[in-house]
């Protein structure tokens, strides 16, 4: 019988235990769950990197450590982790979130619609947009998220140029990868939609000189990691023209600062982290799964690459 900690803020659990409970009954498995647990007859942890879990040492019977949330980066670093990292890949919440976002943006950016909304008097300009065959977008990352975004996006008619560090293909997405085609994805983007993960690798990704490779006038969505931009380089590439917005969901700091440029910029748009989120009964459905085929001996879902950081 394993038995599960639950290690997240307070404030989750009254949230989590019926639905995770839910979610273990329908595998047929004894199981104990708990938000305290001795630690060395821990099993398995379901983890929110913000919990007071930061060492993982003293779970010796520890089997794996299952995420709640998208983002790994805070745990794949501690190097306390011995055992198996699975993140949060949850179809029903997480995802269809991020493609509703992602959608809602992009066309609000493709159809001009933040000029009609202000409306300034008098401003009767009659100027339709082109239609969406002819608004090139791409995607930098093709996980799950990046993928379900493509797909999305190219059902809608959009020209769809999806970039990752390997290679991936998807039918209707034009698919590039590695650093020397990083280039040509940003050339042709006349929306671009960061969704990549935070890695050393990605850290500053979108500065002055990959910011001048965007088509004159391009838009850019950053639904993904606050670090991937260099704030300072964007703010500069707005001021100067090179690009006609920014809307940005994520930050380096969270809440982000009253003080931030990006607050008063009249070419930003702020969202407070809300382009997804884990949805509880989902996310608990997809615990119980993977803890189900752990004790079965079959592989687990969604496993982190500690190596690569994601």
């Amino acid at each position: 019988m394993p038995n599960i900690l639950f290690a997240a803020t307070d404030e989750r659990w009254p949230e989590y235990e019926p639905v995770l409970r839910a979610a273990l009954d329908a595998t047929g498995m004894d199981y104990r769950l708990a938000r305290d647990l001795p630690k060395a007859e821990v099993d398995y942890i379901v983890y929110a990197p913000n919990s007071d879990v930061q060492d993982f040492t003293p779970y010796t019977r520890l089997k794996a450590v299952l995420n709640l949330w998208a983002g790994v980066e805070q745990v794949t670093r501690n190097e306390t982790l011995k055992v198996p990292l699975a993140r949060m890949v949850d179809t029903e919440g997480l995802t269809q979130g991020m493609v509703e976002y992602v959608t809602g943006h992009v066309l609000r950016h493709h159809l001009g619609m933040d000029r009609h909304i202000v409306n300034p008097p008098h401003s009767w300009r009659p100027e339709p947009p082109p239609l969406s065959g002819d608004r090139p977008v791409t995607i930098l990352g093709l996980g799950t998220l990046g993928l379900a975004c493509a797909q999305a996006l190219a059902a809608l008619g959009f020209p769809v140029t999806g970039w990752s560090r390997s290679p991936k293909q998807a039918p209707g997405i034009t698919c590039l990868h590695g650093e020397a085609a990083l280039d040509a994805a940003l050339a042709r983007a006349d929306i671009l939609v960061l969704l990549l993960p935070d890695t050393p690798a990605t850290t500053d990704l979108m500065g002055a000189d990959r910011l001048a490779r965007l088509p004159l006038g391009a838009v850019l969505i950053n639904p993904g990691r606050g670090p991937l931009i260099d704030d300072a380089a964007l703010i500069a590439a707005l001021d100067k023209g090179a690009l006609s917005h920014a809307t940005l969901d994520v930050f380096r700091t969270e809440p982000l600062p009253r003080d931030h440029p990006f607050w008063a910029h009249p070419k930003v748009t702020v969202t407070p982290h809300i382009a997804s989120e884990t949805r509880a009964p989902s996310a608990a459905r997809v615990i119980a799964e993977n803890i189900r085929r752990a004790e079965a001996g079959a592989p687990m879902l969604h496993l982190v690459d500690r190596d690569a950081g994601y």
